[in-house]
C-alpha cells in the first residue's frame, strides 16, 4: 500500500525505494559516494583473485621498501603488502555488512514495536535503549568481546547490538507519525493483528529512514570492526585484514609506510563513500536536490508526485 500524507511531512512511497537510490546516484554527491564505495567493494571482492602471493607467504625481508616484486614492499614479517591489501577486504567488508544488517533489523523491530504497541512495552524497550546508549559504541563492543572472546559471530552480534539503539530511536519516531495515519487506523478497525499491521502497513512506509540508517550504520561498522582489529580484538592476526595491517605495520612507518597508508586509505574511502551516498539519499528524499527528470523517474502515482508538499 502506498502511503500519502497531508500533514506537512514529506513521505516517499515505499514502492519507490529503487527509484530513490537511482535518483541519489545521479546527483554529483551520490555519484561520488557510490563510486568510492563501489571501488572499495570491487577491491575487496576481486582482490584475492589477482593477489600475486598468498597473504601468509613470506616473500621478502620485514618492512622491505617497494620494488618490482613486491610492489608495495613487505610488512612486519616480510609478507607481501600488496597481496595482503587485496585479500584484507574479503574478510572485513562481509563482517561489516552482516553486523549492519543485524543491527538495522534488530533496531527496527524494537523501534517499530515500541512506537506501535506503546504502554509498558514501549517503556521497557526505550529504557533498555537508553541504557545501551549510555555506553560508547566501541566500549560496548569491547565489553561484550571481553566476556567470550573475539569470535567472528560475536563480533557481528556485538557491533550489531551497538547500532540497534540508534536505529530503534529513529524508527520509533517515524513509526509514531505513521501509526496515526488514516490508512493504518482503517486496517486496525478491520481487526488485523498488530504484527501484520506493523509488517504490512507500517514497515513498507519506513523505507526511506531504513535506507538512510543502513548507510550510516555500515559506515560505523567498518570503522568499529577495523578498530577492533587494530586493538587486537579482531580475527586471527595471520588472516589479512586492513585494520590489523594498520596496527602491525605502524612500527615500520619510516621504512615502508605503504603497509599502513594503503589499508588505512581504503577504510577511509569506504567510510566517506557510504556516508556521502547516504547523505545524497537523504537530500533527494526531502527534495533538496530534486530535479524534474529525477522526480518523474521515481514517481508511481498517476499525478506524477512522489513527495508530499511542505506545509
Amino acid at each position: 500500500m502506498a502511503a500519502s500524507t497531508r500533514d506537512g511531512r514529506m513521505t516517499l512511497r515505499h514502492s519507490n525505494w529503487l527509484g530513490t537510490l537511482w535518483a541519489a546516484a545521479r546527483t554529483p554527491r551520490g555519484a561520488i559516494g557510490l563510486g568510492l564505495t563501489a571501488f572499495v567493494i570491487l577491491v575487496a571482492a576481486l582482490g584475492p583473485v589477482f593477489a600475486p602471493h598468498s597473504g601468509q607467504e613470506f616473500v621478502t625481508i620485514p618492512f622491505a621498501p617497494p620494488s618490482v616484486n613486491p610492489p608495495l614492499g613487505g610488512d612486519a614479517l616480510g609478507r607481501d603488502v600488496f597481496s595482503r591489501v587485496l585479500e584484507g577486504g574479503w574478510t572485513l567488508l562481509p563482517v561489516a555488512f552482516a553486523a549492519t544488517a543485524f543491527g538495522v533489523v534488530f533496531g527496527a523491530a524494537a523501534g517499530i514495536s515500541a512506537a506501535y504497541l506503546r504502554g509498558r512495552i514501549d517503556g521497557l524497550i526505550m529504557r533498555t535503549v537508553d541504557v545501551l546508549l549510555a555506553f560508547p559504541q566501541l566500549v560496548l563492543v569491547l565489553l561484550l568481546l571481553s566476556i567470550v572472546g573475539p569470535k567472528l559471530w560475536l563480533i557481528i552480534v556485538a557491533v550489531g547490538l551497538a547500532h540497534a539503539p540508534q536505529v530503534a530511536r529513529v524508527l520509533r519516531a517515524a513509526t509514531l507519525d505513521i501509526s496515526e495515519r488514516d490508512y493504518v487506523k482503517a486496517i486496525e478497525l478491520q481487526g488485523v493483528r498488530p504484527v501484520k499491521v506493523m509488517t504490512r502497513e507500517i514497515l513498507p512506509n519506513l523505507t526511506t529512514p531504513l535506507m538512510v540508517e543502513s548507510g550510516l550504520r555500515l559506515t560505523y561498522s567498518i570503522v568499529i570492526i577495523a578498530g577492533l582489529s587494530f586493538l587486537g580484538f579482531g580475527q586471527s592476526p595471520d588472516i589479512p585484514n586492513w585494520g590489523t595491517m594498520v596496527n602491525e605495520n605502524r612500527i615500520g612507518l619510516e621504512t615502508n609506510p605503504w603497509g599502513v597508508i594503503v589499508p588505512g586509505l581504503l577504510i577511509v574511502l569506504f567510510a566517506i563513500g557510504t556516508n556521502t551516498y547516504t547523505d545524497a539519499i537523504a537530500r533527494v528524499t526531502i527534495g533538496i536536490e530534486r530535479q524534474p527528470q529525477e522526480l518523474a523517474e521515481v514517481a508511481d502515482a498517476d499525478d506524477g508526485s512522489w513527495l508530499e508538499p511542505v506545509a
